[in-house]
């Protein structure tokens, strides 16, 4: 399973990044919105790389920007896997990728906390972050299906809904054979 979740979910991540990207591109063309070069700041910031005052050189706000979504996928294909799909798990994956810009960002001290933003700059990185969380999701969800449901899904099936009698799936790999 960790082979597949690895290739599936940097894909996945990279389609999220992908299509995240443009739909920033497209707000940014209708409200005027400048670049956000934090990717990069932050990444010079944790990699040590010395810094630039101003704009940030594109190839390194792209590095952070596309490595991260990407490597961040690899997190949502094992959820897919497991058996986590569908828009509840997007949603919650949604928020692990939010969570994580924020501890990056903020232990570096290039970002400051959501809650000190300006509520439009806040409402547009919750927007892009969504759908991001979302594409990679669907991505990785088709992906994870090919081979098969994944134990959660599995188990699930053996008697729906939650119950405290249930005891877990026999050991076998994790599709069930």
């Amino acid at each position: 399973m960790i082979k597949r979740a690895l290739w599936q979910g940097l894909v996945a991540g990279a389609a999220g990044g992908v299509v995240m990207t443009l739909g920033e591109k497209i707000e940014q063309a209708i409200t005027g919105r400048p670049d956000s070069h934090v990717p990069g700041r932050v990444l010079e910031r944790l990699t040590g790389m010395g810094e630039r005052p101003g704009k940030q050189p594109l190839p390194v706000n792209w590095a952070m920007h596309f490595g991260q979504a990407a490597l961040l996928g690899v997190l949502r294909s094992v959820m897919a896997h497991a058996g986590l799909r569908g828009p509840v798990a997007s949603a919650q994956f949604t928020v692990v990728r939010l969570t994580n810009d924020q501890i990056l960002e903020n232990a570096t001290g290039v970002g400051a906390p959501p809650a000190t933003w300006p509520r439009t700059e806040l409402v547009v990185d919750l927007l892009h972050k969504t759908v991001y969380g979302f594409v990679t999701g669907a991505v990785a969800d088709a992906l994870a299906a090919r081979s098969g449901p994944g134990p959660g899904r599995r188990h699930a099936a053996v008697r729906p809904g939650r119950h405290a009698d249930a005891g877990p799936l026999p050991r076998t790999d994790a599709y069930g054979r």
